[in-house]
């Protein structure tokens, strides 16, 4: 079986550190292993549309600097077909097929869904499209036949609902398609960056994030905000490392090398929190030192973002290429999607012949 990857982020504003730490980090990881036969990555601007049915500028303003972000973290074009979710118009069909395979129950016991219409304070009304996200979601993976899927830990319950219709759809009309597995970043931290006000997630409609494209100066105001711990008031208070934001981004940013270049007085991060679990070290210190690691990092994908946007032709290429082997991937798992499910009226001259028998039978 062919190894295909599909992953993707829905284009409703700048992408983040948690963006680049939960996936697009690991993307450039597979990418660059080359362990892989296909590898597709969505601009998910129709799911974008379940939650800003109202505000559609905001999806369409936001699917060229998603891609811009992609090609300036590292993503290769020639590598990875970057496309556009709405104008693959089979996924769009076999989300209408899938429907029919998940009860409403189900999708509203989905904890992400649950999450996500909590986070969206929908009360009772809740967009039908929104609901089946996870629906519309199997019908991208499956479309692709994609069985390798990077995903942060908050999209589980989403790859789990997929393998349901995936198992559904097989028992009832043949084995067509693939069941998908799960990628997490090898950092448990990475999988859930919280934001800097402490908060489980990283999240734009929060207010919370540090963007990819983040001036110098706008990172050190960030940091500077974050939240550490409260009772370490005096430097020489014995500070907590559990929950403290600060030290989650040291956990998934920091080196060793980091050490030597900005804080030689110590010589790697278990230094740096016994010194700090014990007392003498003021949040300060460890937040200018976050930083300089955040700016390292930042730094050449917001030059190499403007860069791009001088050369938008070149952007706008790339994806309508994608985009174009993206429809012919889908379109073939549409046709065998519709033969096994007998939709096939026009391109099976069996039909015909079959129901001459039976009219005549009948």
């Amino acid at each position: 079986m062919a190894n295909i990857i599909l992953t993707g982020d829905r284009p409703t504003g700048k992408l983040h550190l948690g963006h680049y730490v939960g996936s697009i980090k690991n993307r450039i990881k597979l990418q660059n292993e080359g362990k892989y036969d296909e590898f597709y990555l969505m601009i998910a601007d129709s799911q974008a549309l379940t939650d800003n049915f109202s505000n559609p500028k905001k999806v369409r303003d936001n699917v060229l600097e998603v891609a811009l972000l992609y090609l300036a973290c590292g993503i290769d074009p020639h590598k990875i077909t970057i496309f556009v979710q709405s104008q693959v118009s089979a996924l769009t069909e076999l989300t209408f097929y899938y429907m029919n395979l998940v009860t409403l129950n189900r999708l509203l016991r989905n904890p992400t869904v649950k999450s996500e219409i909590k986070l969206r304070d929908f009360g009772e009304s809740i967009p039908s499209g929104f609901l089946n996200y996870p629906v519309s979601q199997a019908a991208d993976i499956t479309a692709f036949k994609a069985n390798i899927i990077p995903v942060g830990e908050d999209q589980l319950p989403m790859l789990e609902q997929t393998r349901e219709i995936v198992h559904s759809f097989n028992r009832i009309y043949g084995d067509v398609l693939v069941e998908p597995k799960e990628v997490l970043p090898e950092v448990e931290n990475a999988r859930r960056l919280p934001g800097i006000d402490g908060k489980a997630k990283m999240s734009k409609s929060l207010g919370n994030c540090i963007y990819l494209d983040d001036s110098d100066e706008e990172i050190k105001r960030k940091v500077m905000q974050m939240y550490t711990d409260p009772d370490h008031i005096k430097v020489t208070d014995p500070g907590k490392i559990e929950g403290n934001v600060v030290f989650t981004y040291l956990d998934v940013f920091s080196k060793d090398d980091d050490f030597k270049k900005y804080l030689p007085e110590y010589h790697n991060l278990e230094e740096l929190k016994s010194h700090y679990q014990q007392g003498g070290l003021g949040d300060v210190v460890i937040k200018k030192f976050l930083i300089n690691i955040l700016i390292d990092v930042i730094k050449p994908i917001r030059e190499k973002r403007e860069e791009l946007i001088n050369n938008l032709d070149y952007v706008y290429d790339v994806l309508k290429k994608g985009t174009l082997k993206a429809q012919e991937k889908a379109q073939e798992t549409l046709v065998s999607v519709k033969e096994h499910m007998g939709l096939d009226y026009f391109s099976n001259p069996q039909f015909l012949e079959d129901m001459k028998d039976y009219f005549q039978n009948n």
